[in-house]
């Protein structure tokens, strides 16, 4: 089927059409005639395939209709929410591509920028606001914004933004809205959360579900290795330059450890970047166009702030610390993949992360396979809380040579501490910091190494 079948204006098949995309994905040819007969919706679909113009497209058909009030300042008429800083700006740029035929007004509003320009923005007026619910709701304090006339809420990747504690301020901004109007819920997964929220939030919604609970994209191949984790920063060096990879994002747990391994890559000769919370809105988003731009090779982010990643070709994911939640392994290989291209996602599993590996194979139903790389094979001895990397007979050590050839010196995260405070997507999940052994239950996993959420 045709954008056009759909029940889409020209317009926007057209701008549809020169961003590149022709046939819609499962997600589109379900969700957009439902959302332009205003239905409500509850949508699960793995990242990637194409939901945010699952979403856009008819929104924008629906905007560029003539609004119901008059008068020189507009409200907006539809407010679609999202968990990060980066999620909104790339649902606003899509909004932006899809709609630049049309005569629409838009803002983007989220913490960590001028609070100003985007009050300016509301008073001259607009028809749709993308926003992280905390400075959208400190907008609705300062009475800058009016929802008198909203029609349409979206919230996207609903699970993150309960995961991430935002439930108390999305139920504020719904407050100050018409109890009649156009709800849409799009998720990653049909959680019991996300369905007790569904059920206090939309009226006789479409369910939609594209995909498999926590299926990673089809198009993802993945695979680990077994390394001990004082080489786990020389193993991703000499893998990088050896392999001469060009676009790499690599996931660390906590803020430190992103900052502290970028440094490292850096000294190796790998041009590389840190995107996490931390780091002001400027800094993120430089960061995120010289990745895109190719002059930056290695981007190291935590889960939260790389949730807003969406680059269509991204070869290459490498897990350097696993998850400690299943599902956001799933989130994390999902940035490569994505609009029909091959990708690669790749975990360095050091000993004392076998309980996690354990339970994202349970949740995928499957064994990731592994490969040993020479020099860096991971010892039997399972009793010790932390492997020793292997002493292998008559082979060279690894010397540091700026990610070329063999690896660079031995190195990692060593008990990298975080913070967890939440606003905006400032708030990541961490290991406690700690320089002494950590007492081991009997499944293995580390005391206290919990998401702080």
């Amino acid at each position: 089927m045709s954008f056009e079948s759909l029940g889409l204006d020209q317009a926007l098949v057209e701008s549809v059409g020169r961003a590149g995309y022709h046939q819609p994905t499962p997600i589109q040819l379900q969700s957009i005639p439902a959302i332009l007969n205003g239905r409500d919706l509850l949508a699960a679909a793995q990242t990637g395939t194409g939901k945010t113009a699952a979403f856009a497209l008819p929104l924008l058909q629906q905007l560029s209709r003539p609004a119901n009030a008059g008068g020189k300042a507009r409200g907006p008429r539809a407010v679609i929410l999202t968990p990060t800083r980066e999620l909104a700006a790339q649902v606003a740029e899509s909004f932006r591509e899809y709609g630049g035929a049309l005569s629409l007004r838009g803002v983007t509003v989220f913490g960590g920028v001028a609070y100003g320009p985007q009050a300016k923005a509301f008073a001259r007026g607009v028809d749709y606001v993308v926003a992280t619910p905390g400075r959208l709701l400190d907008h609705l304090r300062q009475n800058t914004v009016s929802f008198a006339g909203v029609q349409t809420l979206v919230l996207d990747e609903a699970d993150r933004m309960l995961d991430m504690g935002f439930i108390h301020d999305i139920r504020r901004v719904i407050k100050a809205m018409p109890t009649q109007r156009q709800n849409l819920m799009f998720s990653a997964t049909f959680s019991s959360d996300i369905r007790k929220l569904a059920q206090t939030l939309l009226d006789n919604p479409q369910e939609i579900d594209v995909a498999p609970r926590n299926a990673p994209a089809e198009l993802v191949a993945q695979s680990l290795v077994m390394v001990a984790k004082g080489q786990k920063r020389a193993l991703l060096s000499w893998l990088i330059g050896s392999r001469d990879w060009r676009q790499v994002l690599v996931f660390t747990r906590t803020k430190h450890g992103a900052n502290r391994l970028c440094k490292q890559l850096e000294a190796d000769g790998l041009p590389a970047a840190a995107l996490h919370g931390n780091k002001s809105q400027g800094a993120r988003t430089r960061s995120l166009a010289e990745f895109k731009a190719g002059r930056i090779r290695v981007l190291v982010a935590t889960d939260i702030a790389a949730r807003g990643i969406d680059i269509d070709a991204l070869p290459h994911v490498i897990n350097y610390e696993l998850p400690n939640v299943p599902a956001d392994y799933v989130h994390r290989i999902g940035r490569t993949g994505r609009a029909g291209s091959e990708g690669q996602a790749l975990s360095l599993v050091s000993g004392d992360e076998r309980a996690y590996l354990k339970d994202i194979q349970k949740l995928l139903g499957r064994t990731i396979p592994a490969f040993d790389v020479t020099g860096f094979e991971l010892e039997r001895d399972t009793a010790q809380p932390e492997a020793r990397p292997a002493r292998s007979s008559g082979k060279p050590k690894p010397k540091g040579n700026g990610g070329r050839g063999r690896p660079g010196k031995q190195g990692g995260s060593r008990g990298e501490g975080a913070s967890a405070g939440r606003r905006d997507a400032g708030n990541e999940s961490g290991a406690p910091s700690s320089r002494r052994k950590r007492r081991r239950r009997p499944g293995g996993r580390p005391q206290g190494n919990r998401s702080a959420r």
